[in-house]
């Protein structure tokens, strides 16, 4: 029975490491690119960014 519960057990964790590895992976895949470059003139400002001085 002892053999049964900690392989139960040793599953569990097994699905835990590959879906943390997934989150991990997932996580680092980055946004994808937009399919034209902006220009600093057509980007949307909404005023409110204080000017240093």
């Amino acid at each position: 029975m002892l053999r049964r519960i900690s392989a139960r057990y040793f599953r569990g964790f097994g699905a835990a490491v590959v879906a943390v590895a997934a989150l991990v992976l997932a996580a680092n895949a980055g946004p994808a690119r937009a399919a034209e470059a902006t220009t600093p003139h057509s980007q949307n400002h909404t005023g409110h960014a204080v000017a240093m001085r």
